[in-house]
């Protein structure tokens, strides 16, 4: 068996998480309570309003925190991955998992990502949206004849029949028609607060670039595999400028879980919350085992498949 593990990314939030884990494992409960943010974490998490955790200046270190309290209980037990790979804000648990970065930087990191972000486009209508059962081509190329009523980007390469294309409503509405005419089955509104991974989310590059140059990113213990590429570290990239780059870019997360099967990875564990990830895999590559953490009796499950395998 050669592991995996799988970061879940914005939209996979929902009101509750890590409620069960929080009552349960000191180690989770200490990774919430050290949360370096500037509102109440638990009580958004647990309570809600929904609305403000899928704001993504309150998402991002929610997920974040979520994650590396769940890894921690992993490695706990003893069950460690051979390399990580996560969408979008997922990339920064991945690399926490990964030793690049403490749980409370991770965090902190994030919760300036998701502020940044939002930053980039206030007041400007954007919007995002999946397309389902249509070639790469076919919609870059509705996306390009969309362009003249503003930015329309392929933002997310999820899996076979499901990409996102994200920018100015506008833009994205009518490339959406394009999308339809030119064969896709489904164009589906995503209800998000930004266009993220597009051109439009330059400013943010911009501002991480800065708050990057006050944080120390050690090596990783295993490799990771980033969005923008698609593969691991290669000659000449830094994980800041990487990062940098993903923020405003596309995530090939179709690429990066063929990759993963090419370096011999059969068994992924998604760790969440949700199970969209797991999906995706499952779409993607064949003859693999996949796992989803969401709750504690998940995390018990998954436990003993692996302690047993």
């Amino acid at each position: 068996m050669k592991l995996a593990f799988l970061y879940a990314g914005q939209g996979a939030q929902h009101v509750g998480m890590g409620r069960d884990f929080y009552e349960q494992f000191p180690l989770f409960r200490d990774v919430f309570d050290a949360a370096p943010v500037d509102f109440d974490l638990k009580k958004l998490c647990f309570e809600g309003p929904e609305e403000q955790l899928s704001d993504t200046r309150y998402t991002q270190p929610c997920m974040v925190a979520f994650a590396a309290g769940v890894t921690g209980l992993l490695y706990q037990a003893g069950i460690h991955p051979a390399m990580a790979a996560g969408l979008s804000l997922g990339e920064y648990s991945a690399l926490t998992a990964a030793g690049v970065f403490d749980p409370k930087t991770a965090i902190e990191l994030v919760a300036f990502r998701g502020k940044a972000m939002a930053e980039a486009v206030t007041g400007r209508p954007c919007g995002m949206a999946a397309v389902l059962h249509l070639e790469r081509e076919k919609l870059q190329a509705a996306c390009d004849a969309a362009s003249a009523l503003g930015v329309a980007e392929i933002a997310n390469y999820n899996c076979p029949g499901q990409l996102v294309i994200a920018g100015d409503a506008a833009a994205v509405e009518k490339a959406g028609e394009l999308a339809k005419e030119a064969g896709a089955r489904r164009v589906v509104p995503l209800k998000v607060s930004g266009p993220f991974h597009t051109s439009l989310m330059a400013p943010a590059g911009d501002a991480l670039r800065e708050k990057f140059q006050t944080v120390s990113f050690h090596a990783m213990s295993f490799p990771v595999l980033f969005n923008c590429k698609g593969d691991v570290l290669g000659e000449g990239d830094t994980i800041p400028g990487l990062l940098e780059r993903q923020v405003q870019s596309s995530v090939y997360l179709e690429d990066t879980i063929r990759r993963m099967a090419e370096h011999g990875v059969d068994t992924f564990v998604e760790i969440g919350p949700g199970k969209t990830l797991s999906g995706f895999v499952r779409k993607t590559v064949k003859d693999v085992t996949t796992y989803s953490i969401d709750t504690v009796e998940d995390l018990n499950g998954v436990l003993a498949a692996l302690k047993g395998a």
